[in-house]
C-alpha cells in the first residue's frame, strides 16, 4: 500500500480535474489518477482541438467571402495538414497548463489505468504493468466516454472512423459520409464541407441535430443545404462495404433505398461510457443501463465512493462534468452546495451558423402544461449582424404565460454560444421577461436579439 490521501479521482477530463483542483482548494490531499493525457478527451480530443478546426474553417470561409468586404484576396487554399497541426498545438498547449495547475494545488499525478478494490483502494496500473495501491476517504470516478459503435458501423480508422480519427486524418478526403447529426456529427459535416470536401449528413430522427428546438433545426438544414452539405433526415445507414477503393453506402430512406461512394464515413451516432475494467462489481457499485447510479450529490450505493460526468445521467458536456465534480467535493468537504438543475443546461453546438440554447424547448413546454408566451427576433433585422455580414439565424424565447419565467431560449447565428449565458444567468436569478425587456442592452450587439425577441413575446417588440 503506497500514500494516503482524502480524495483520489480517476480521470483527469473536465470533470476530474476540477473536481481534483476544488477538493484541494478546501484543504484535502488529492491525487488524480489518468491512463492517458491530462485534461481528458474534452481538451485533447473533444472541445478544444475541434474548435481550433473550426476556427480554421471560419477564416477560410471569411476569406472566400473577402470581395463581400470589400476585400481581395487572391489563389486562398487550405493546408490540411496544418490545419491538423495547429489544432494539436493548442490541445497540447491546454493539456500543459492543465498539468500546471494539477502542480499549483499540490496534486499528485498518477499516471496509469485506474481500479476499484474493495476498502476504498484504487489499483494503479502503469504501462509497463506495474500495479500500485493507493487508498483515499474518498474516491470520485470521472473515467468519461468514447465514441459509440453501430453493430453495422465497425470503426477500423481507416475508411470507418470516430470523431478522435477526424481529428487527425493524413489528407482531406474528397467526399465523407458523416452518421449523425448531433452536435459532434454537425460540428464536423460543418468542418468538412467548409474546407472543401463533399459532405452528406445522415440523421435517423425527423431533424437534424434532434434535441434542439424544431425551428432551431430546420433553420440549420436550411444554412447546410445553402453550403451545398447533402442532408438526409428519418434515414438509416444499413451498410456501409468497405472493400473496394470508395465505401459504399447504404441508406435506408423514406423514399427507399440509396446507395453513396464517398472515401470516409465518420460515426458520430454518440458516447459511450467508459466503466469496464473499473472494478465495479468487484465492490458493489450499482449501474444501470452504462450509466453509475448515483444521489444528488454524486454518491454511489457503497459510501466513500461517488461518480460524476459522462459515466451518471445527465447531459454528456464537459461544463456539466465540471458543475458535478464541483458539487461532489463540497459536500465532501461539508459545505451545502445545491444540487445541480439540470434543466437550466446551456448546450452549444459550434457549426456555422452556431446553435445555443437552454430550457425548455416549445414543444417541451407545451407538453409539460405550460400556458406559454413565444418571441423571436431575427438577426436579420440586427444591425450588428447586418454589419458583421451573419445576418443567419434568430433568437427564440419562450416565457410562462402567468407568471413570466424564463422557462427556455434558442438561439441560432454568429456568436450565439457567447450570449446563451446571460438566459442562463436570468433564470437562475428567476428573472423575467418584463425584466429582461427593461434591462438596456448595448447597441449595436448580437445580445441585443435577446431583449428584442423578449419584447417579442410581450407583443413590445420595437425594431420587427
Amino acid at each position: 500500500m503506497s500514500a494516503k490521501y482524502n480524495v483520489i479521482v480517476v480521470g483527469s477530463g473536465p470533470g476530474g480535474y476540477v473536481a481534483a483542483i476544488r477538493a484541494s482548494q478546501l484543504g484535502l490531499k488529492v491525487a488524480v489518477v489518468e491512463r492517458a493525457e491530462v485534461g481528458g478527451i474534452c481538451l485533447n480530443w473533444g472541445c478544444i482541438p475541434t474548435k481550433a478546426l473550426l476556427k480554421s474553417a471560419q477564416v477560410f470561409e471569411y476569406i472566400q467571402h473577402a470581395e463581400d468586404y470589400g476585400i481581395k484576396v487572391k489563389d486562398a487554399s487550405t493546408d490540411f495538414g496544418a490545419i491538423v497541426k495547429r489544432s494539436r498545438d493548442v490541445a497540447a498547449g491546454m493539456s500543459k497548463g492543465v498539468n500546471f495547475l494539477l502542480k499549483k494545488n499540490k496534486i499528485d499525478v498518477l499516471a496509469g489505468f485506474g481500479k476499484l478494490k474493495p476498502g476504498k483502494t484504487v489499483e494503479v496500473k502503469d504501462d509497463k504493468g506495474k500495479a500500485t495501491d493507493y487508498s483515499a476517504d474518498h474516491i470520485i470516478l470521472a473515467t468519461g466516454g468514447r465514441s459509440r459503435e453501430l453493430p453495422n458501423l465497425k470503426i477500423d480508422d481507416k475508411k470507418i472512423i470516430g470523431y478522435r480519427k477526424a481529428m487527425t486524418l493524413d489528407k482531406l478526403p474528397e467526399s465523407m459520409v458523416v452518421v449523425g447529426s448531433g452536435a459532434i456529427g454537425s460540428e464536423f459535416a460543418y468542418f468538412y464541407n467548409a474546407i472543401g470536401c463533399k459532405v452528406t449528413l445522415v440523421e435517423f430522427l425527423p431533424n437534424i441535430v434532434p434535441v434542439e428546438d424544431e425551428e432551431i433545426s430546420k433553420q440549420l438544414e436550411r444554412s447546410y443545404k445553402k453550403s451545398g452539405i447533402n442532408v438526409m433526415k428519418s434515414s438509416e445507414v444499413t451498410n456501409v462495404d468497405t472493400s473496394g477503393k470508395k465505401c459504399k453506402v447504404t441508406i435506408k430512406t423514406p423514399k427507399g433505398e440509396e446507395k453513396i461512394e464517398c472515401d470516409i464515413v465518420l460515426s458520430a451516432v454518440g458516447v459511450s461510457t467508459n466503466i469496464e475494467g473499473l472494478g465495479l462489481e468487484d465492490v458493489g457499485i450499482a449501474t444501470d443501463k452504462g450509466k453509475v447510479l448515483v444521489d444528488d450529490y454524486y454518491k454511489t450505493n457503497i459510501p466513500g465512493i461517488y461518480a460524476i460526468g459522462d459515466i451518471v445521467k445527465g447531459q454528456a458536456l464537459a461544463h456539466v462534468a465540471s458543475a458535478e465534480g464541483i458539487i461532489c467535493v463540497e459536500k465532501i468537504a461539508g459545505q451545502n452546495p445545491e444540487p445541480l438543475d439540470y434543466n437550466n443546461i446551456p448546450g452549444c453546438t459550434y457549426c456555422s451558423p452556431e446553435i445555443a440554447s437552454v430550457g425548455y424547448t416549445e414543444k417541451a413546454a407545451k407538453e409539460a402544461g405550460y400556458d406559454i408566451k413565444v418571441g423571436k427576433f431575427p438577426f436579420s433585422a440586427s444591425g450588428k449582424a447586418s454589419a458583421a455580414g451573419a445576418k443567419d439565424g434568430f433568437v427564440k424565447v419562450i416565457f410562462d404565460a402567468k407568471y413570466g419565467e424564463w422557462l427556455g431560449a434558442h438561439m441560432i447565428g454568429a456568436n450565439v454560444t457567447e450570449m446563451i449565458a446571460e438566459v442562463v444567468t436570468a433564470r437562475k436569478l428567476e428573472t423575467t421577461g418584463h425584466e429582461i425587456i427593461k434591462s438596456v442592452h448595448p447597441h449595436p450587439t448580437m445580445s441585443e436579439a435577446v431583449m428584442e425577441a423578449a419584447a417579442d413575446a410581450y407583443g413590445e417588440v420595437i425594431h420587427l
